[in-house]
């Protein structure tokens, strides 16, 4: 199998098994491509079955030294690591040569996080004379008071909303569950959505139970609560990158900045790893730099 044959099939596997758009196809085909420059440079006439864990490492060391970024170095591993688990996938190759390739470490980027002012400021730009505003400003109120994904909040069913208890019961990734403490202003404001929207909606079948619905009685989309919080950003005017995640990078700062025990936090967010929630340990750090900079005669 030479590389033209076997980027096709990889480029077809993408577009129709993964559904991945013409971009991010673009994208794993040019990591591919970068594999086919080092072999030709450096005088390595092997076919795509032929490369061995060696060769890419070798390859990464001639990436370095031509002074590629260690997350252009992180991007092109992936991209091979998933053409090579194709091949094994499709039983051309029985182990993949790029499965103990290890990424260069990159810094990791500290997300915005939003000041509880923000976060009013933002709730308090609905317009709630309209009906949809009800069900935003609850969806809102849910995100910050419980850190949710955007997949979970749109998932959330009114079967697993315990509001005397204060809980929510949340199905998270891979399936798992977790209980979830909910505020009492979370909980009002769901309330009176349900008790004044949404029991006016004609909701379709199957849709009964999630309690966030469109005003075709349908389950809201990931789009559509993305949209709402970047229009909400713009209409105050606020100055960073914010999304519906930003509420739950919110919401683990602000506890552990309050003094919250980190394995609570890690238990409420539904990470699997401590270390994932260790990031927010570093936005801490960095809090209590600012406030020291801001206010210190010394500074």
């Amino acid at each position: 199998m030479d590389w033209q044959i076997a980027k096709k099939g990889f480029k077809n596997y993408l577009k129709l098994e993964r559904s991945l758009a013409k971009h991010s196809v673009d994208a794993y085909l040019h990591d591919i491509d970068k594999v086919c420059q080092y072999l030709e440079a450096n005088d390595k006439p092997l076919m795509p079955l032929q490369v061995q864990t060696k060769d890419l490492k070798d390859m990464l060391v001639w990436i370095n030294n031509l002074g590629m970024l260690a997350t252009t170095q992180a991007r092109l591993i992936s991209g091979v690591k998933a053409f090579y688990k194709y091949l094994v996938m499709e039983d051309f190759l029985k182990q993949s040569p790029a499965e103990l390739i290890e990424a260069p470490k990159t810094i990791r980027k500290l997300p915005d996080v939003l000041t509880v002012l923000e976060i009013e400021e933002l709730i308090g730009a609905l317009d709630l004379s309209k009906p949809e505003n009800t069900r935003n400003k609850a969806m809102l109120e849910t995100l910050y008071s419980c850190g949710l994904r955007v997949s979970e909040l749109i998932g959330l069913r009114l079967s697993n909303f315990f509001p005397e208890d204060e809980f929510i019961k949340i199905t998270g990734k891979g399936n798992k569950e977790r209980l979830v403490p909910i505020g009492s202003t979370a909980i009002k404001n769901i309330e009176i959505y349900r008790d004044t929207v949404r029991n006016k909606l004609d909701i379709v079948k199957g849709n009964e139970d999630f309690i966030f619905l469109n005003r075709r009685g349908t389950k809201l989309s990931r789009t559509s609560v993305f949209t709402l919080i970047k229009d909400l950003a713009l209409k105050i005017g606020l100055q960073k990158d914010i999304s519906p995640h930003t509420f739950r990078h919110s919401f683990a700062t602000h506890l552990i900045e309050g003094g919250a025990d980190l394995r609570a936090v890690q238990e409420m967010l539904g990470h699997e790893s401590i270390t994932t929630t260790e990031i927010y340990t570093h936005l801490d750090r960095d809090f209590l730099k600012q406030t020291i900079q801001a206010f210190h005669p010394r500074s």
